[in-house]
């Protein structure tokens, strides 16, 4: 399709979408990105769990020191919003990982309620022995691609989100 027929396809979905949206069949799930996000997700979620089991980690655990591996010293409901889990669930796994001597909890300077979460070197060092196989695993959703598309995919993801994000996080 050439982009004068992209536009003009384009303006008549935004002139129908004013009077009534197209029904689901019409878009068709292959164009309906919730959808495909849903599919990529669940795929990325199996074969993350397939990888975490050899390394004794969950995906909780793991989003946890993925998360934290980058941006230290979050409270519960930051990291909650990182690693996109509720906050019980997050209190759950936080309690194991500190069991586990993965994460400490420190109180916050100005508010001694507050707590700060930090890796451990023992968490970091979990995350690093992961971290390869979960990077191989991402690379390898982006074989074929182009550099510029994958730039131009993740710009749009981080568009959406802005989009349709409640937290500023």
């Amino acid at each position: 399709m050439d982009i004068r027929s992209q536009t003009k396809l384009a303006d008549r979905q935004d002139a129908a979408d004013q009077a009534s949206p197209p029904s689901l069949g019409e878009i068709g799930l292959n164009r309906f990105a919730p959808y495909l996000m849903n599919r990529i997700i669940a795929r990325w979620n199996t074969t993350m769990h397939e990888a975490l089991r050899d390394h004794d980690l969950t995906t909780a655990k793991m989003r946890t020191l993925a998360v934290l591996s980058v941006v230290p010293g979050l409270t519960i409901n930051e990291l909650s919003v990182y690693a996109v889990f509720e906050p019980s669930t997050m209190s759950r796994t936080l309690d194991t990982l500190e069991a586990e001597g993965l994460v400490r909890r420190v109180a916050h300077q100005s508010d001694g309620r507050v707590r700060e979460i930090y890796l451990t070197e023992a968490g970091q060092a979990a995350f690093a022995r992961f971290w390869p196989e979960m990077h191989q695993r991402f690379r390898a959703m982006f074989t074929e691609i182009p550099g510029d598309e994958e730039e131009a995919f993740v710009a749009t993801l981080q568009k959406i989100l802005r989009n349709i994000r409640k937290h500023e996080l």
